[in-house]
């Protein structure tokens, strides 16, 4: 079961778009370096919706390349497509990547029986330890915890990524699930009180930018530690705010631009972060110590 602060890798680009593999290693080698504790390639904040599906596999391939085996590297495979979702999936296994993570689908607002199913699929499929993951302020559709529950009894299902925002479910899906299943939030700002609550850690997008901060706030809290998470957390706190000032992952796009990690180039229908709140984010980076 993996623990800890677990990146939602951003995916650099040229300004016109082209992914930029150069970068891409060395923020891979950024991470390596702070104590991330895994590396999620491809997810939301990697603009899975903006890759073509060469793209997304190749990204993926060079992020378990450049990793070398040093951390675990989760695979964003999801789709609205059960067979796009395979596909993915079976694509990352054959990169080597160490796990797969599947946002439910989004916009065709499937019943819990066609949630159950899909992820039934795709685990038959594709023999790789697969995350589910819940978002629906994204995708319009909530995977209810007894649905994750029938889940869990999968066996190479082995864990959830709740992005609701509702730490109550902590309790709920443990409950339900059992202690062997892996619960991640994927709301930095809850974070402490997630793992508090019973949770093994973050997918996170501030850890783009803080990751050594982010590894020590999990570690912190992992180790029943609550006062120095806390601590650790408050410095963190405007940027858990301001990175979703706009759609992610336009603000942490901007923000590691900012720190020199990477150019400004994003995919439309996403933009570059609006020139009004760019000082927002400036100002947050600056209250977490990533720029001086």
């Amino acid at each position: 079961m993996l623990t800890g602060s677990m990146v939602a890798l951003a995916t650099p680009m040229q300004i016109d778009g082209r992914i930029d593999h150069p970068r891409l290693r060395e923020l891979v080698d950024f991470h390596l370096a702070a104590g991330t504790d895994a590396i999620v390639a491809v997810g939301t904040t990697g603009e899975s919706a903006t890759l073509d599906v060469a793209e997304h596999c190749d990204v993926i391939r060079q992020v378990v390349d450049q990793v070398a085996g040093r951390i675990p590297v989760i695979a964003g495979t999801g789709a609205n497509s059960t067979s796009e979702a395979i596909a993915l999936t079976q694509s990352a296994k054959e990169a080597g990547a160490d796990q797969a993570l599947l946002v439910t689908p989004y916009y065709n607002r499937p019943t819990q029986e066609g949630l159950y199913l899909h992820y039934k699929a795709i685990a038959e499929a594709v023999d790789l330890p697969q995350i589910l993951y819940n978002v629906p302020c994204r995708t319009a559709c909530d995977l209810l915890p007894e649905t994750a529950a029938r889940l869990s009894r999968i066996s190479n299902i082995i864990g959830i990524k709740e992005a609701t925002g509702e730490v109550a479910r902590v309790a709920i899906l443990r409950d339900l699930c059992g202690d062997d299943f892996a619960l991640y939030t994927g709301d930095d700002a809850n974070t402490v009180d997630f793992i508090l609550q019973g949770g093994q850690g973050a997918i996170s997008v501030t850890a783009n930018v803080a990751p050594a901060k982010m590894h020590s706030m999990c570690a912190a809290a992992l180790n029943g530690n609550e006062a120095t998470a806390r601590e650790i957390d408050a410095t963190l706190a405007l940027l858990h705010k301001n990175l979703f000032i706009e759609a992610n992952p336009i603000p942490v796009k901007w923000a590691l631009s900012e720190m020199g990690l990477i150019l400004d180039g994003i995919r439309l229908p996403m933009t570059v972060l609006s020139t009004q709140y760019q000082s927002t984010v400036r100002d947050a980076l600056t209250a977490a110590g990533a720029l001086k």
